[in-house]
């Protein structure tokens, strides 16, 4: 796709994943300037040709003030008031808490006071969803240990744990995210959550039976009205962790159902901007049900990709710099693949007897997008693998001086406890 105007600059803010590699390409191939800036210059996705620049700066390790300070200061030296573009939850509720004094030197479109907070929380948008009868998993928010092992004393099982504040629990795999199929594992979780002995704000949530295919996204992007200017539909075919966490492959499928709830949904809230939504459908009655809303660009969102080549962050971009956003049909049954994700999801999936080498191999057939590999900028592809491999040892060194520990101190085998 052509854009007529591409001298706007814009800055991606948390850079590090594959959301942000993706992100600097979709947009940098447009010949539009991108700038990145991560707490770190070795992240992976800095590394494409199509990063103009990086600044570092760890948005959990500067004060309010100071961070933005430092993000005034990246705008004067970019120039242009350039567009400002979140990547996840902490990086994006940073710029919901300082819009006021951000909207000086950065464009990103303005959201109701409190709306990103609210959409974030498990709670609060439990509470949006019974207000607007958009259906959802009943939850239960319990406020101590006792009332956790009180509910789950009479609970139907299985069912999912997760945090109340998504941005918590980030550096923890599916951000906290977990299955528990009795009291037991219940507990185990909360342990696991439970950081310095304070009690961890979380959701208890009715598990909907059903593998990943059975969990629908929405992408969209919303202007001034919220109105929705671009939309499409997909459903995941796995997950990284497997069952909980973000999409490893997915497909593009158009789904009216979810579309319209969505846009119905939004408008009445007045959502704006960039939005990343999930359903789960439940088979025994037959209805799509809400599971999270990610106010921001979702690590998928290059699945949703128009046959126009129109994405949720292009969309932002021209309507953010006054050029219209044209009308675009889905490519439907496009495929989307994360490489690393993806592996280490299969393989789980693989022991636990629910994927076989010959459906994997079938199941990566026609994708049309991964999200590391890239023939014009492959550079990422490897620091990928390089950073997955450190990580990994790092991993295996750790359990093994915990072990080496365990058995000095002897210690028994940590084993779940109710009691």
């Amino acid at each position: 796709m052509n854009v007529a105007d591409r001298t706007a600059p814009v800055v991606v803010l948390n850079a590090f994943t594959h959301c942000g590699v993706t992100l600097i390409r979709s947009l940098g191939r447009l010949g539009i300037p991108v700038y990145a800036v991560h707490e770190t210059r070795k992240a992976p996705s800095l590394r494409s040709k199509y990063c103009r620049g990086t600044f570092e700066l760890s948005l959990s390790d500067s004060s309010g003030d100071a961070a933005v300070e430092s993000m005034l200061t990246i705008a004067a030296r970019v120039g242009g008031k350039p567009l400002l573009i979140p990547t996840e939850d902490v990086s994006c509720l940073f710029v919901a808490d300082n819009s006021d004094a951000l909207r000086r030197s950065y464009r990103f479109p303005e959201e109701p006071r409190g709306l990103a907070r609210s959409l974030s929380s498990k709670r609060e948008m439990y509470t949006l969803c019974k207000k607007f009868d958009i259906a959802t998993p009943e939850a239960s928010f319990p406020d101590s240990r006792t009332e956790v092992i009180e509910f789950a004393k009479t609970a139907t099982f299985p069912l999912m744990i997760k945090p109340v504040d998504n941005g918590e629990f980030q550096d923890l795999p599916g951000a906290g995210k977990s299955i528990a199929s009795n009291p037991s594992e219940v507990l185990d979780v909360y342990n696991r959550l439970s950081r310095n002995g304070a009690h961890p704000e979380l959701v208890l949530q009715e598990y909907i039976p059903g593998g990943a295919e059975s969990v629908w996204m929405f992408n969209g992007y919303f202007d001034q009205r919220s109105k929705c200017l671009f939309g499409v539909t997909g459903k995941k075919l796995r997950q990284y962790p497997p069952y909980v966490g973000q999409t490893s492959l997915g497909v593009c499928e158009r789904n009216q159902s979810v579309a319209e709830t969505t846009q119905r949904f939004m408008h009445a809230i007045g959502y704006r901007g960039i939005l990343d939504i999930g359903y789960r459908y439940d088979s025994r009655d037959g209805i799509y049900k809400l599971l999270d809303v990610n106010p921001r660009i979702g690590s998928a969102f290059r699945l949703f990709v128009a046959e126009n080549g129109l994405d949720v962050a292009r969309a932002l971009y021209l309507d953010m710099t006054g050029q219209p956003v044209p009308a675009a049909d889905a490519t439907q049954n496009r495929k989307w693949f994360v490489e690393n994700y993806d592996l280490a999801a299969s393989l789980k999936y693989y022991r636990d007897g629910g994927l076989s080498l010959r459906e994997w191999i079938s199941s990566l057939r026609d994708i049309e997008e991964y999200a590391w590999l890239a023939v014009d900028d492959p550079v990422p592809f490897g620091a990928m693998w390089v950073a997955s491999a450190a990580y990994v040892l790092r991993e295996a060194r750790s359990r093994s001086r915990t072990r080496r520990n365990s058995r000095r101190n002897g210690a028994p085998r940590p084993r779940g406890q109710w009691i």
